[in-house]
């Protein structure tokens, strides 16, 4: 499942950078992910690293792009294909 930030984003540009997949870029009002860039950093690291440096907690799963873990690790293999 892809991740999504909520409307309490305070646009502190600390995901962006540290999102190994570039999936993350400044929106109209707040950051936005890239669904087919997201893997929740699956093939990089254990858990979400937009997530662990959010300081108000506004990343959640996106349920419009649910996907396993595996498909997740299929979607890293073809991004670093």
């Amino acid at each position: 499942m892809a991740l999504i930030i909520n409307e309490e984003c305070i646009n502190c540009d600390v995901c962006e950078p540290e999102c190994p997949n570039a999936a993350i870029s400044q929106g109209a009002d707040i950051y936005i992910i890239d669904p087919d860039l997201c893997t929740e950093c699956v093939g990089h690291h254990g858990v979400p690293q937009c997530m662990e440096v959010c300081p108000v907690d506004c990343i959640d799963k996106d349920a419009k792009h649910v996907e396993s873990q595996e498909d997740l690790y299929q979607k890293y293999l073809k991004l670093i294909g």
